[in-house]
């Protein structure tokens, strides 16, 4: 469903080049002057990557990098590191490639946000977050000069759409509601260490509160009784263990008192106490202090087993006495994780090296060897974590050994030849045809990954590496303070090492180890730098803790990519000329760019008959653009970069895009091919049209468009406006942070469409905290289909600012009964009037019993049974609304049905469903006997939750069927059927309308039954 695109109708907007010579101060509102408030400024172009500053030039990193897509990202954001040992330097480098193919960005509302896997999976957080490894990939992440990654992950699970509601079903986990809880996360622990990297506290320090409260919203897993939280070990992120083996339900069971999730809350009340501290709030400080001294206390109490040296898991359920499982799994390490444990239980580390305990050439392992559990049904099966090795436990074991190597006293058990073969193992793990490579789970003694499902594990990105080769084997040690540790873990033997241009507190941190001075020529022994300036030198590799001066990490300039559109679903939306079947348009827009053959985030004209193609992408309403990128894929066979290529704007017609300043000056594959529009235009459609020479396919990993908002102004509408008879008011906000002159608000809106300001949209200055408030009405054009989606765009500008703010709603038409004047049909069931309907019977079931009493229909059978009761009347061409009202449904499973819709019998009906049991909708459609596909029924199927009181009803007009539910006053569309696709509209206005009753035992009730149609 499109809105027409023919012409490009928004008042008063247009392409010009210049303001008009009036004081900013006391400048009139834009649209008084017929001109375009966001047209009329020059285009701003912030650098592609943040800065890196003064540094050093030790290493060659051109080399070290390989070949790699877009290797000015890697310069611009990545600490170098060489190492003596090959195999880990090279998935350090592996792993950074991973790291950046997680990179996500879902839109204007959440930014950016690090994936676990490339491709979405089902039970994922909207635009595809899961929350298991969030720690990891803040751990990991925290490296990265560019802050803005982290800044919108972190806000996405605090502030965000990840901190938002979600089912509390046993497919997204039962105990918990929101989406930041549906498993185990160590929040506030992992924000205080990123910001013991990049020296931003502040930014820590401003989401306490959101800290404070995902810490809370774990106290419904809180055990009064034994003072310790108890967790699934299925949301631990470990389906099946040796755990849940132990309880009647391998996947879903377990339920217990457990290392893992103690030791986060105890890591984070630790965290958010250094937090308070740092500003000086000693008091809320003490309170998360006494609560993790608590905890701490009561771990030792209940889950440190001083006969096996271990922490072990303890079931919440049938267990009175609080026994501790037989078996060690890898998750008693995790407490080194958080420095809880007291340095007398460090003999729990002789299991890691204990061929018995968790020994492995390609570990460690998920569970002790001894357990009887172990490997249980892992080579049949995925997601066993009873023995297989797991990245995820690998990293959180080697950043808890890092922490008793660096900051325990001296024990007997490891040492830091066992850190390197831990960590060399699991750099060796990571492998496939030779070639570095990360999935799931791992063999144990075998060179092969165990769960490794094509398009969906490959690149997995559930774990750290190049956290525990920074912090843990080069001992890079971060605090919050104006310090930094360097403890490194590298065994004698090895006479150099380095870590180049370490983003560190706003500076640029280079330690060099070479022994005898031949390697880098720079001297002998271990020397630092800070920004270029050799600030400390010693003769050995013995800890040292250094001043650093304060400073923190420069801000890059916030940007919004108006293409992005992780869904893929409604707008912006894209088309192309041809596509290869498995390289949509749409995944160019997807909010990832990566290079690989298998999954792939590209579209490409693979295949095609055209001497040249073409990618468009339509917004749906007109935005401003100005800093265009597109990056070319090339696979050095089929699909090759192009020579050239054209961008086009959409105004009527296609136009070429004015002011085009390029970089580079021709397409390079793999980068970013960067085009500034001088002066922004405004558009809602832009497309890309490259050619190669030889006429060959062409492809595209990323189609974007970046936009600079204005600093200090935030603008918001409503979410999702209800267009009614045509219109919708709504209102926009725009606030400023900063005091700002020359305020304007424009409402970009589809073709088509006209917005009208019913208030003033313009303010000629903003004081901090002010806003202008805008009252507009929306109207729809004629004949737009009932249910469809169009974007409304909210574009605010500021005087001497060249930035643009925005913000994105989306209008629908929406059911009204009261568009469907006449009522043909009510049958309030205050008399039987079973007699005059026709009885279909298109489920080929005996009828349940029907009778009338009361003012309420009953349908009851004891088996299964089911029929239509078709109205006696017609529909009408112009549009018919078919409504009912359930008083109950039957409870039955898995038919508890109502079927509304039009129908002329057995043989040709259109009726939406609604299963009450399966907590669904759809839609059927049978013309001729023959049941129709996708074509006709829109696919399937919509979330169905239907609660007394509530209303369903379908629509069916200009060849579609909608079906709707109504609650709390508010219809919702379920699903959009294009009928007209199979079948005559104007033989489906010619049906009955119909209700259908289907169940498979008990009673379904109706209080009425309504049809209606337009006049």
């Amino acid at each position: 469903m499109r809105v027409s695109m023919t012409m490009l109708v928004v008042a008063a907007l247009s392409i010009s080049t210049t303001w008009p010579a009036v004081a900013a101060a006391d400048r009139p509102p834009a649209t008084a002057l017929g001109l375009d408030p966001v047209t009329e400024r020059e285009s701003l172009a912030p650098d592609l990557y943040p800065a890196v500053g003064a540094g050093t030039h030790f290493l060659n990193h051109p080399d070290l990098l390989g070949n790699v897509p877009e290797p000015a990202w890697y310069e611009a954001n990545i600490p170098f590191v060489d190492l003596p040992d090959r195999d880990i330097r090279d998935t350090y480098y592996y792993r950074w490639r991973t790291y950046r193919e997680a990179l996500k960005y879902t839109g204007p509302k959440d930014g950016w946000i690090v994936s676990e896997f490339l491709g979405p999976v089902g039970y994922s957080a909207p635009n595809g977050g899961i929350v298991a490894a969030a720690g990891h990939h803040v751990y990991e992440g925290r490296w990265l000069r560019d802050h803005r990654y982290l800044d919108d992950y972190v806000d996405y699970w605090l502030r965000g759409s990840g901190a938002g509601p979600k089912p509390a079903s046993d497919f997204l986990n039962k105990n918990t509601t929101d989406w930041s809880h549906q498993y185990s996360f160590w929040a506030a622990d992992a924000v205080a260490a990123r910001a013991a990297v990049d020296g931003r506290s502040r930014f820590a320090t401003d989401r306490l509160p959101e800290l404070v409260r995902q810490w809370e919203r774990w106290s419904p897993q809180f055990n009064q009784d034994l003072g310790l939280y108890w967790q699934t070990p299925v949301w631990d992120a470990m389906e099946y263990t040796v755990s849940s083996y132990q309880s009647p339900d391998p996947y879903h069971g377990g339920d217990g008192f457990r290392p893992t999730l103690n030791a986060y809350q105890y890591g984070d009340a630790k965290a958010i106490a250094e937090l308070y501290r740092s500003r000086g709030d000693t008091a809320a400080a003490q309170r998360f202090d006494q609560a993790a001294e608590a905890l701490k206390a009561n771990q030792e109490r209940w889950l440190w087993d001083d006969a096996g040296k271990f922490y072990k898991h303890v079931m919440r359920d049938g267990n009175p006495g609080r026994t501790k499982l037989a078996d060690r799994e890898e998750i008693g390490f995790v407490p080194w994780y958080f420095h809880m444990p007291p340095a007398a239980n460090s003999a729990a580390w002789a299991q890691l090296t204990d061929p018995q305990g968790f020994a492995s050439p390609y570990g460690p392992t998920t569970a002790e060897r001894r357990s009887p559990w172990f490997m249980k049904d892992a080579l049949t099966g995925c997601c066993r974590w009873n023995g297989p090795s797991w990245p995820f436990a690998t990293s959180q074991t080697l950043t808890a050994m890092a922490n008793l190597l660096i900051d325990y006293p001296a024990q007997s058990y490891v040492d830091r030849d066992d850190y390197l073969a831990v960590l060399r193992g699991y750099a060796l793990t990571q492998r496939k045809n030779g070639e570095p490579y990360v999935a799931e789970a791992h063999h144990p003694d075998e060179n092969r990954w165990l769960y490794d499902g094509k398009g969906h594990s490959e690149d997995y990105n559930h774990s750290t590496f190049n956290d525990n080769v920074l912090s843990g084997l080069l001992g890079i040690r971060p605090q919050l303070g104006n310090e930094v540790s360097i403890a490194p873990l590298v065994p004698d033997s090895w006479n150099h090492f380095a870590a180049e241009n370490v983003p560190y507190h706003g500076h640029n941190l280079t330690v060099l180890w070479d022994r005898d001075g031949n390697r880098y020529g720079k001297g002998a022994g271990l020397r630092v730098w800070v920004d270029g300036r050799l600030t400390h030198s010693q003769a050995g590799l013995a800890a040292v803790r250094l001043t650093i001066p304060a400073r923190t990490s420069a801000d890059v300039a916030e940007l919004v990519d108006d293409f992005a559109n992780v869904s893929r679903t409604g707008f912006p939306t894209a088309r192309a000329s041809h596509s290869y079947s498995a390289d949509p348009p749409t995944k160019a827009i997807d909010g990832q760019d990566f290079h690989l053959d298998v999954p792939g985030t590209r579209w490409t004209s693979y295949g095609s008959p055209n001497a040249a193609d073409w990618l468009e992408v339509d917004l749906g309403a007109p935005t401003s653009i100005s800093d265009l990128r597109v990056v070319f894929y090339d696979d050095g066979g089929g699909v090759r970069v192009p020579a050239t290529f054209d961008l086009q704007y959409w105004d009527g017609q296609w136009r070429d895009v004015p002011g085009q300043q390029r970089t580079p000056a021709q397409p390079v594959a793999r980068q970013v091919n960067r085009v500034l529009v001088q002066p922004a235009l405004t558009t809602s459609r832009v497309r890309v049209l490259p050619r190669r020479a030889d006429g060959g396919a062409v492809g595209i990993t990323s189609f974007s468009s970046w936009r600079v908002p204005v600093r200090g102004l935030s603008a918001s509408i409503p979410d999702d406006l209800a267009v009614r008879a045509g219109a919708v008011e709504t209102s926009t906000t725009v606030q400023a942070q900063q005091l700002l002159r020359g305020v304007q608000a424009t409402l970009a809106v589809p073709p088509g469409w006209s917005a009208v300001p019913l208030s003033s949209a313009y303010a000629a200055q903003l004081a901090t905290g002010q806003s202008l408030v805008t009252r507009w009405r929306v109207t729809a054009p004629a004949g737009l289909k009932l249910g469809e989606w169009v974007p409304i765009r909210v574009l605010a500008t500021a005087s001497g600012d060249g930035g643009v703010t925005s913000a994105l709603s989306s209008a629908q038409t929406v059911f009204d009964p009261a568009s469907y004047a006449n009522v043909v049909w009510d049958d309030t069931f205050e008399t039987d009037r079973i007699g005059s309907y026709r009885v279909d019977g298109p489920f080929g079931e005996p009828p349940p019993a029907l009778r009338v009493a009361n003012g309420v229909l009953t349908a009851s059978s004891g088996t299964r049974a089911g029929s239509v009761l078709a109205a006696p009347v017609a529909g009408s061409a112009r549009g018919t609304a078919v409504i009912v009202e359930p008083r109950s449904f039957a409870g039955s499973a898995p038919e508890d049905s109502l079927f509304l819709g039009q129908t002329a019998g057995n043989r040709d009906f259109a009726l939406a469903w609604f299963n009450n049991a399966g907590k669904a909708s759809g839609v059927d459609v049978t013309v001729a006997g023959s049941r129709k596909g996708d074509e006709a029924t829109g696919g399937c199927c919509a979330a169905l939750t239907w609660a007394p009181g509530d209303r369903l009803a379908v629509v069916v007009e200009n060849g579609q069927l909608t079906s709707w539910q109504e609650h709390a006053n508010r219809w919702t569309l379920l699903r959009s059927a294009p009928i007209g696709s199979v079948v005559d509209p104007a033989v489906v206005a010619g049906w009955a309308p119909g209700l259908g009753l289907r169940l498979d035992a008990g009673t379904v009730t109706i209080d009425r039954f309504t049809v209606r149609t337009k006049p």
